[in-house]
């Protein structure tokens, strides 16, 4: 009778810890998902304001220094949290910190 109790808990615990193991993976997707896509639209936003401002601006200019921060800030961020970075140029995923920093400065068409 003993043997049926012990027997009947540890069956009912692997039941309740596998329930909550898949709720967390359930529940971790979504967050993933939108980790993905603020990064993605962070960093596109800030490669878009960089590529305007190097138009207008110049390479060379405060402007563009600015801008430039803002883009690594944003390429950082998600390395940070992710250990990616994504390319709005290429429009993909890097999983290698192998970004460049002035990898802009040939759209100066001044």
């Amino acid at each position: 009778m003993q043997h049926r109790l012990i027997s009947r808990l540890f069956r009912n615990s692997v039941v309740a810890a596998a329930v909550l193991v898949g709720s967390f993976a359930v529940t971790a997707a979504p967050k993933l998902q939108a980790d993905d896509n603020d990064c993605q639209r962070r960093i596109a936003k800030a490669d878009h304001r960089l590529h305007e401002v190097v138009e207008h601006h110049g390479s060379h200019s405060k402007q563009a220094d600015r801008a430039r921060r803002d883009l690594h800030e944003a390429r950082e961020h998600c390395w940070n949290s992710g250990h990616r970075w994504w390319n709005e140029d290429d429009r993909k995923w890097h999983t290698e910190r192998d970004w460049d920093d002035r990898d802009h400065d040939r759209d100066d068409h001044r």
